[in-house]
């Protein structure tokens, strides 16, 4: 007994275990048409590097704002001199009242350069400035990622 099973679409056409697969024209269809949307898309989605190393920049200076304060709050100032947040990390040896670590470690900022972190702050005079010179390296530039509002 042969049994030959069809396609109820097209009775004329034999299909194997009464699957039918795909044309090359319809495989061709579907690949243009994945490609018109990643035309689409691909460009939306460029310019999200820099602004989320833009946005982790300025978590990591809220986050060093809050061990900053701690610190303000434990030993009766912010740390000074441009190494100051070290001294969130490892107890100074002129500061009384210290209770941290009130950070893991200092990280770099997104683009692998160091913070800057001036105390007493140019823009900030009763407290610190905290800032990355951004993607192009350089200070005081449109990038800057600072922990006041720059003047527009």
């Amino acid at each position: 007994m042969n049994i030959r099973i069809t396609d109820t679409r097209n009775p004329k056409l034999p299909t194997r275990n009464g699957l039918r697969g795909f044309t090359l024209i319809e495989l061709l269809l579907v690949l243009v048409i994945l490609g018109i949307l990643a035309a689409i898309v691909v460009p939306k989605f460029s310019g999200r590097t820099e602004q989320a190393r833009e946005t982790a920049a300025k978590t990591q200076i809220a986050g060093f704002s809050t061990a900053l304060d701690a610190y303000e709050v434990d030993t009766g100032g912010y740390p000074k001199g441009s190494e100051g947040l070290m001294d969130l990390v490892q107890a100074p040896s002129d500061v009384q009242g210290w209770k941290g670590p009130y950070m893991k470690d200092v990280p770099m900022d997104p683009w692998g350069r160091p913070y800057v972190y001036v105390s007493p702050g140019r823009n900030n005079a009763s407290s610190y400035d905290l800032y990355s010179v951004g993607a192009d390296g350089r200070e005081g530039t449109e990038d800057d990622v600072t922990n006041w509002n720059k003047a527009k």
